[in-house]
């Protein structure tokens, strides 16, 4: 019988997660959240007998912990379960989550960063490998360009399909169909970046197209430095983006 597990956090990835790891085989005993009410619903949706409850009680009902809350709230929950004697880490998946539904469906295979004591970080790892997934060990003075690496892969690429199907609007075409018509185009430029690398994708797309990539970068570069980005790292970076502008 696999050691019983808490999942402190009663959100969409709380509840992904413990719904995963309870149909691999795993014990979840308790789902916690500051909210009564969303602990309970959390519970249901996990299943298996789990319990809600509070951060506080989650040392009662089993010994290890998963910490599934926002980045802004790891360190308060953190601390209610080290003053519990409990050894804490997390774990977060490199994926975006619309329902608890959508991430049982998705959370399989994706990228998690751990990061934690020893014995926790090495636990997260077990369950990174029951999830079909790659462990990213992200320290936490890395954390920053962990997210702003997300940010871009996800929520620029989101910003920049916007202004181009308005384009294509002003060009005199349907949005739906701007829509379809963008759509293989997005998804093979993504799927060339990621298979040829950023920089061998750059060389084969339009000299505007590559342009646009380095602006963007740069602006981020700026944020991520107002930010506290350290120097010798924002360097680093940039002398890449401007070594492709020297290409041109």
């Amino acid at each position: 019988m696999p050691e019983p597990i808490a999942i402190a956090g009663a959100g969409r990835i709380g509840q992904s997660l413990g719904r995963l790891l309870r149909d691999r085989g795993e014990t979840i005993a308790a789902v916690a959240s500051r909210s009564p009410e969303r602990a309970a619903g959390a519970a249901v949706f996990v299943a298996g007998g789990a319990k809600a409850a509070i951060y506080a009680e989650l040392p009662q009902h089993a010994g290890r912990s998963l910490i599934a809350v926002p980045d802004h709230a790891i360190g308060t929950v953190a601390r209610v379960l080290a003053a519990a004697g409990v050894a804490c880490g997390t774990l977060h998946p490199l994926q975006t989550v619309a329902s608890p539904e959508e991430g049982v469906r998705v959370l399989p295979g994706v990228a998690f960063a751990i990061d934690g004591a020893p014995e926790a970080a090495a636990w997260a790892g077990r369950l990174v490998v029951l999830l079909d997934g790659l462990a990213l060990h992200v320290p936490a003075a890395s954390r920053p360009l962990y997210h702003a690496a997300a940010m871009m892969a996800s929520n620029y690429v989101t910003a920049l399909i916007a202004p181009a199907v308005m384009l294509m609007k002003e060009a005199g075409v349907d949005e739906a169909a701007a829509r379809l018509a963008l759509a293989p185009l997005a998804r093979a430029s993504v799927a060339n970046a990621f298979r040829l690398g950023p920089s061998a994708a750059l060389a084969k797309a339009p000299a505007a197209v590559a342009g646009l990539y380095r602006a963007a970068g740069l602006a981020t570069l700026e944020i991520a430095r107002r930010r506290g980005l350290a120097e010798v790292e924002a360097g680093a970076i940039e002398e890449l983006l401007r070594q492709g502008e020297r290409c041109d």
